[in-house]
Formats: structure tokens, sequence, C-alpha cells
């Protein structure tokens, strides 16, 4: 009895320290989606979403626009004055700052993940 009681504390420290890792800290790496975000609504926000590189990264204007799709395979026009990080062409998924109009997504930033 004496070690079943010494065992118990243990183990329910190492369950919350698992389901914290778990919920907090892995989650990190999926795609967010754009049903999160109102079209209506012009805060800024973050999203982790996929680059499409098969199609074309045009700069017209002043404005970059490129495609991406998020978690539940929404495809998003993404345009906005912002400068490019290195090597953003050859990256697989991009973290968005922006906030989502009726024609697409407007970015205010964008970060290689």
């Amino acid at each position: 009895m004496k070690f079943l009681q010494k065992i118990i504390l243990p183990l329910l420290i190492g369950l919350v320290i698992f389901v914290i890792y778990t919920f907090y800290f892995a989650g990190k790496s999926d795609l967010g989606s754009f049903n999160d975000f109102d079209p209506n609504n012009s805060a800024v926000k973050d999203i982790r979403v996929k680059l499409l590189s098969e199609r074309d990264i045009n700069h017209q204007g002043g404005e970059t626009v490129f495609y991406v799709v998020d978690k539940n395979g929404k495809v998003v026009m993404v345009s906005g004055a912002m400068q490019l990080p290195e090597n953003f062409d050859k990256a697989e998924t991009i973290i968005l700052k922006g906030h989502l109009t009726q024609g697409g997504f407007h970015a205010h930033s964008v970060e290689i993940d």
C-alpha cells in the first residue's frame, strides 16, 4: 500500500506534463483554417498555411499576389504590399499575418515556417 501511494503522485504529475505538452506545444505545426477568420473583421491574426508554389508569385503595382491552401484544402489568394523573405518560393509552409476579405487574404507580413 505504501508503494502505491508513493507512485501515484509522480504518475499524476507526469500525466499533467504530458497533457500540457500535447495540447500546447505539439499542436503548433498544424496548418490553420481560414474558417476561423471573419471576412467582416479587419483584426490582424496569424495563420499557418501551405504555399502553392506551382502557381506563380506575381508582383503587380507594388503588391505581391500568391496562393495558399489551409488544412481544409481551401485555396485562397493572398495579396498585400509586403516584403517576402529570402527563399520564399522554396518554402512549404508559411505564417501569414493579416485578415480575410471577400476577395482573399490581405497579408501585412509573411514569415517562413
